[in-house]
C-alpha cells in the first residue's frame, strides 16, 4: 500500500453509504481497487455498471484476499455476524472499520466475533445520508463537510485509527473522536429520537379515519418534519433496538415535555407556551449550518 493510496479497499454493503464512499475514494484516486460485497447479485451488477466498484463478491471471505482496508456499511444487526465470518481470514496488515449508527452494540459484537483480533477493528460512524437508499442513490460528495465520529477501542493503535481518519478526510469529512458511550447518548438524542418521532407521527396520522384527506392537505412544514420517515424501516428498526437503553429514557422525558405542552394548552397559558417556543427557536437558530441536506444516520 503506497503512501498516497489505501490500496485494496473492501466495502461490505454497497448501498448509499458504501457506494458513496467508494465513489469518493475513486474520485480522489485514493485506492488501487475496490471490491464490493453484497448479498444481492442485482446490487453488485448495478454497482459494477455504474463504476462504483471494480470487483464484485457475494462471499465476504473471498473478498478478504489481499484486503488492506475493510469498511462494513451494512445494518448494525449484521456487523457482528459479518465479522465472525471473516475473523479467520483477515490479512495481518488489514484494518477494519464500520459505518454503524450505534457503537455500543457493534463494539460488543466485534469483541465477541474477533477475540484477540479486536485491535484491527476501529469503530466509526459517518453522520451523513439521505432518505434514499441503494447504490443508485450514492454520490461522491455525500460526506463533504459532514462529521464522521470515530470511537476507538483501547486495543486500537494510533496508526490504524489515523488510517481510518485519513480515509474519511479524503472524502471531505470532518473527523472527531469520542467514546462509545458518548456517541450513543448524543446520537440517541439528535438522530434516533427524531427518526422515531417522525415515524410515530406519520404512523399515527395514517391510522386516522380521514387520513387520506389529512395527507392531501399537508404543507411544507409537515413534509420537512417527516421527510426522515421515508428512510428504511428495517435499518431504523435495528438502530432503535440496538440503542434502546439510551432511547427509552429519552422517550420518557419527551412524554413529560409533551404533557407540559398539553397542560399549557388546556389552561390557555399563552405566555408560557410562547416562552417554550422562544427557547426552542433560540436553540434552533444556534445550530451550525449544514452545507448539504441529508438524513443524518
Amino acid at each position: 500500500m503506497s503512501e498516497c493510496s489505501f490500496g485494496h479497499v473492501v466495502i461490505m454493503g454497497v448501498g448509499l453509504i458504501g457506494g458513496s464512499l467508494a465513489r469518493a475514494l475513486k474520485e480522489h484516486d485514493a485506492v488501487s481497487q475496490i471490491t464490493g460485497v453484497a448479498r444481492s447479485r442485482e446490487t453488485l451488477d448495478l454497482a459494477l455498471e455504474l463504476g462504483v466498484i471494480d470487483n464484485a463478491e457475494s462471499d465476504p471471505v473471498m473478498a478478504m484476499k489481499d484486503a488492506d482496508l475493510v469498511v462494513i456499511a451494512t445494518p448494525v444487526s449484521t456487523i457482528g455476524p459479518l465479522l465472525a465470518s471473516i475473523a479467520d481470514h483477515i490479512p495481518a496488515h488489514c484494518v477494519i472499520t464500520d459505518a454503524g449508527s450505534v457503537k455500543g452494540s457493534v463494539a460488543n459484537a466485534a469483541r465477541q466475533a474477533l477475540g484477540e483480533k479486536i485491535d484491527c477493528f476501529v469503530p466509526g460512524h459517518p453522520i451523513a445520508g439521505t432518505e434514499n437508499s441503494g447504490v443508485a442513490a450514492s454520490f461522491a460528495e455525500l460526506f463533504i463537510d459532514h462529521r464522521v465520529i470515530l470511537t476507538p477501542l483501547d486495543e486500537n493503535s494510533e496508526t490504524d485509527i489515523s488510517l481510518v481518519q485519513a480515509m474519511w478526510e479524503v472524502c471531505g469529512a470532518r473527523v472527531v473522536r469520542m467514546s462509545v458511550d458518548d456517541h450513543d447518548a448524543m446520537l440517541a438524542a439528535t438522530s434516533h429520537l427524531p427518526h422515531l418521532l417522525a415515524f410515530s407521527l406519520v404512523d399515527f396520522l395514517s391510522q386516522q379515519q380521514r387520513h387520506e384527506e389529512i395527507f392531501a392537505n399537508t404543507a411544507g412544514g409537515f413534509r420537512d418534519f417527516t421527510r426522515i420517515a421515508a428512510s428504511s424501516p428495517v435499518m431504523w428498526r435495528d438502530i432503535c433496538l440496538a440503542n434502546k437503553d439510551e432511547l427509552i429514557p429519552l422517550l420518557g422525558s419527551m412524554e413529560k415535555q409533551l404533557a407540559s405542552y398539553r397542560s399549557m394548552l388546556q389552561d390557555s397559558e399563552g405566555d408560557q407556551l410562547e416562552q417554550a417556543f422562544q427557547r426552542a427557536k433560540a436553540a434552533r437558530d444556534k445550530l451550525p449550518k449544514i452545507t448539504k441536506s441529508g438524513d443524518d444516520h
